[in-house]
């Protein structure tokens, strides 16, 4: 029997091997179908109950092997799978359009949409009708037979596409290894990131020396430590022109073809742009918006960028006599100037960040905030020892959620960090379904003289990523489509960015953050000190955000047909932005996965988009304090538990009382 095309709760990753998974995606496609048929052929008129509800849990089981499927192309890969990945994912784009070009279905969904005054349906269940209907008419249900079958041409090819960009850059990352024999050229690194090149080494084979690669845990202390400048300058090089090499793995073709085939869909479908068409489902709602959201704060944070440079090029010309600060030395005098200024760095902070440490006191912060208990289990199936399994409860003993943590980088798994679900909450027959999310990040593991001891951006990072989870676990919906992080773009990054606040806190860090040999709490001095250096250089941070912002709505919010130079088109871009002199062998477009394989087409300004409803949501805690349950309890009742069941800004006013504030955020970085 195949496992995955048996009834299964949690992902049966010891029983799954690679040869099932093609043939339950083609089974569970065919059932989907008959499921969709189901629905077409009902000789009753159509109701809300027999269409939409009926269409919202078709095909369960593909969506079940589906994520299963792609969560393990994300954090545990290897060619077998990528090869099944480019294979499946044509027939799951031509399924998609199979349903949202189905004119039968979209006839009885027509039908209901039409009538929804005259329904009696509460807000979740209008919520839904909509979605359906405008997933179809988003998808040309509305369009002649010929911009149909154009549609379905450019969804095929732009799945092909998107795929092999995100292909190129994992084999650009992988590639490359500065592999270093004289310890001389390891000047500057602390003694812990050393020993894991020394391992890395090891790893890859070598007998002896060090391995840098282009991996976060490994490029990023090497650039921020490292004396060698002209090892900077290489490893720099080779971080930022990935596949821009002009050979077989070079993705600028695959930028301007993605560009102009996501120009063409929105004009098909009746859009100005491919921006126009996914900014109708934002909070931001049109470019227009974004630009002068973008704009504003571009005049607050330039100055003080323009200063902040200008501080740190003086810094840098007096320390090392360095002429022009290059884009290999931000990092490393930025490390330096934030010793002078706050005698601060990782490598002090790290000993009270020890991993497990931090786990414990992430459940801690939600045990405070939201009554909630992580227990550890250890007979959870899994697909990989490195991953630990929880049982999360409520306050009475409720099972609220199964939890996923996987948190050490290996070969078949993407760099970064995410959050991601392996079965979403609903409610169906009086059962409330709980949902299956999983935490994935790449910590530096332990060694064999120190456990994994975080950065303190690494600590920032779990926490980021465990909002997302919480955002998950306490989903509260009736429909899947409008459960957890099923929310708009520009909203999704709320949950997270806000839990990122408390590791700033005193209150919280003192539930943690103990020495991993003495048991010391964090010294109050510390804490002083990352609250001040947490707006050290916020100028250019900033500006670095916009700059990407930009050019995610230069490629999205314009006729893309005259851009023939990627490179030149991006320096364009940049221009209001920019602060280092340029590298012309460098280009981010050709791995700016982000845009050009992840969702965040059209969305990246959303990040900051968030940081301003964080940073207002968050002065509402501080105001009331950081642990206090009202708020809390409103947090997780009218924007954690609900979804995507309304829209975004009703649902943050009803919080907060009140639209969100960039002041909030302009203020919190220092920029006003």
């Amino acid at each position: 029997m195949n496992p995955l095309l048996e009834t299964f709760d949690t992902a049966p990753f010891s029983k799954i091997k690679n040869e099932h998974f093609k043939p339950a995606f083609l089974q569970a496609i065919e059932d989907a179908r008959a499921e969709i048929r189901a629905i077409t052929n009902n000789p009753e008129k159509p109701t809300f109950e027999n269409t939409i509800e009926a269409l919202e849990f078709a095909g369960q089981q593909l969506d079940r092997i589906s994520s299963t499927f792609f969560n393990l192309n994300s954090a545990e890969t290897n060619d077998s799978i990528q090869k099944i990945a480019q294979e499946v994912s044509p027939l799951l784009s031509e399924f998609g359009n199979d349903i949202t070009l189905n004119e039968a279905l979209f006839k009885r969904i027509k039908d209901v949409y039409q009538k929804m005054d005259s329904l009696d349906l509460d807000v979740e269940q209008r919520t839904l009708l909509e979605k359906k209907y405008k997933n179809f008419s988003r998808n040309g249900a509305n369009l002649p037979e010929e911009k149909k079958k154009r549609l379905r041409q450019i969804d095929a090819e732009l799945s092909k596409l998107t795929l092999k960009f995100g292909e190129n850059v994992l084999a650009e990352t992988n590639k490359y290894q500065m592999y270093l024999t004289d310890e001389k050229d390891l000047e500057g690194l602390p003694e812990g990131e050393k020993e894991a090149a020394a391992q890395l080494a090891l790893t890859k084979g070598k007998e002896g020396g060090w391995m840098i690669t282009l991996d976060y845990p490994s490029y990023i202390p090497f650039m921020k430590y490292a004396k060698n400048r002209e090892l900077r300058k290489e490893l720099s090089i080779a971080f930022g022109s990935k596949a821009f090499h002009d050979d077989a793995l070079d993705n600028k073709e695959y930028v301007l073809k993605i560009a102009s085939l996501r120009f063409e869909r929105a004009q098909v479908l009746g859009y100005k742009t491919h921006a126009h068409f996914v900014l109708e489902e934002r909070m931001a709602e049109s470019p227009e918006k974004v630009h002068d959201f973008l704009r504003e704060i571009l005049e607050k944070a330039k100055p003080a960028a323009e200063r902040e440079f200008q501080q740190l090029a003086n810094f840098a010309k007096n320390l090392d006599g360095i002429a022009v600060l290059e884009k290999w030395d931000g990092s490393y005098y930025s490390e330096k100037l934030k010793q002078k200024l706050f005698d601060l760095d990782d490598e002090k902070l790290k000993p009270y960040f020890k991993l497990e440490n931090v786990i414990d006191g992430v459940f801690k912060v939600a045990e405070k905030l939201f009554d909630l208990n992580f227990e550890e289990v250890f007979d959870i199936d899994k697909y990989h020892d490195d991953v630990k399994t929880y049982k999360v409860y409520d306050g009475d003993g409720n099972f609220i959620s199964l939890f996923y943590a996987d948190f050490h980088p290996r070969p078949g798994k993407r760099g970064g960090a995410w959050m991601t679900s392996y079965k979403s909450q609903w409610k169906k027959n009086g059962e409330n379904v709980r949902p299956h999310i999983s935490n994935v990040c790449n910590f530096t593991p332990s060694t064999k003289s120190k456990p994994s001891l975080l950065t303190f951006n690494e600590v920032t990072t779990l926490f980021h990523e465990f909002g997302h989870g919480l955002h998950g676990m306490l989903a509260d919906t009736k429909y899947p489509s409008l459960s957890g992080t099923s929310v708009y773009w520009d909203f999704v990054e709320l949950p997270s960015q806000v839990m990122e606040n408390w590791c700033y806190e005193k209150e919280a860090l003192e539930l943690f953050a103990k020495h991993y040999e003495t048991g010391e709490v964090i010294p109050m001095e510390l804490i002083t000190k990352i609250k001040e250096s947490a707006t050290f250089q916020e100028g250019m941070q900033t500006l670095r955000q916009l700059s990407f912002g930009m050019l995610d709505m230069s490629w999205h919010g314009v006729d893309p047909s005259n851009i023939t130079d990627v490179k030149k088109h991006e320096d364009e871009a940049f221009e209001g932005t920019k602060l280092y002199p340029d590298t012309p062998e460098t280009c981010m477009s050709t791995s700016f996965s982000h845009i050009f394989q992840g969702g965040y087409s059209s969305g990246y300004y959303s990040y900051k988009w968030a940081e301003v409803l964080d940073a207002d949501a968050f002065a509402y805690f501080k105001e009331q304090g950081i642990f206090n349950k009202e708020v809390a309890n409103k947090f997780r009742e009218h924007v954690l538990s609900k979804g995507g069941t309304e829209n975004p800004m009703v649902l943050y006013k009803r919080f907060r009382g009140a639209e969100p504030k960039v002041e909030a955020l302009l203020e919190r970085a220092g920029l006003l």
